[in-house]
């Protein structure tokens, strides 16, 4: 084990580099992008008025699909035709941090499947998208263990998730890029610190990884001792990594997301516990 590793405390970027050197299994040029992807879907419910614009970049890489959300100004449709064929070492050294992470992400799905790494599966019975939706998001804050009158900082909003929090006592502060304010009103902050200043814990979702600042997240929600859980479409597998390591918990979805699919799907819970971070350092 290098001291990288052996670290609870290791950025993003070490990660990929670490990946990129053969430290967790083979060599990523032993592996090749045969499909790449670039999706762009809204999602607007019957009750609310905000919609959602969402923008992927998948690359398929065996039976893996590696994923990253990005913001419409990080990555160009052509993409799609740029990276399949490419080595997964190509894709891990892109100059957009995007594909990136979609490398990392479909890197650690190949290697370390959730079926086989994570604490327990939930199956999300098939559904209309609002009742998906507020199925996991009620599985995000029950995995949260979310107590009365507690502060949780949610980092990326999602309507159904401000609601679960509310609903188990808790207090929300709401924190978005793209949101001005909730379903409900209220108000939205921009500057993630100022929630995170006030937390008694924290929630974020795994774009955090795309526009850069999980690794601050991560810092403050370690300095500060108090719990952080992350909810992954994005790089799913990549979050992984960090439980036992600063994040408390996770809630992994991987590729196709509940937005692209009416059937049951399979989230994976990551629960840190003494035992797993003693033997799951790779």
């Amino acid at each position: 084990m290098t001291g990288m590793q052996a670290s609870t405390r290791f950025s993003v970027n070490e990660l990929r580099e670490a990946i990129l050197a053969g430290e967790y299994g083979p060599k990523p040029d032993r592996l090749a992008v045969t499909g790449a992807s670039y999706l762009y879907q809204t999602t607007q419910f019957p009750s609310s008025v905000t919609k959602y614009h969402n923008y992927y970049v998948l690359l398929r890489v065996e039976s893996y699909f590696g994923a990253c959300s990005h913001t419409a100004d990080q990555l160009e449709k052509e993409a799609a035709a740029e990276l399949s064929g490419l080595s997964l070492d190509a894709a891990l050294r892109d100059a957009r941090l995007p594909v990136r992470l979609a490398a990392m992400d479909a890197y650690l799905g190949v290697v370390y499947p959730h079926p086989d790494h994570c604490t327990h599966a939930v199956q999300l019975p098939a559904g209309t998208p609002i009742q998906k939706a507020k199925l996991r998001d009620a599985l995000i804050a029950d995995t949260a263990d979310i107590q009365a009158s507690e502060r949780v900082a949610l980092i990326g909003v999602v309507n159904p998730l401000v609601e679960a929090i509310k609903q188990r006592g808790g207090i929300c502060l709401p924190c978005d890029l793209q949101l001005q304010e909730t379903q409900w009103g209220e108000p939205v902050e921009a500057d993630m610190d100022k929630v995170l200043d006030r937390a008694d814990r924290v929630i974020c979702t795994a774009m955090t990884l795309s526009n850069g600042t999980f690794d601050h997240i991560l810092d403050r929600a370690r300095n500060r001792q108090i719990p952080l859980i992350v909810y992954a479409q994005t790089g799913s597998a990549v979050a992984a990594k960090y439980v036992g390591k600063g994040v408390t918990a996770l809630i992994a979805e991987p590729f196709p997301f509940t937005q692209f699919s009416a059937a049951a799907s399979e989230l994976y819970v990551y629960a840190s516990s003494k035992g797993r971070e003693s033997t799951d350092d790779h």
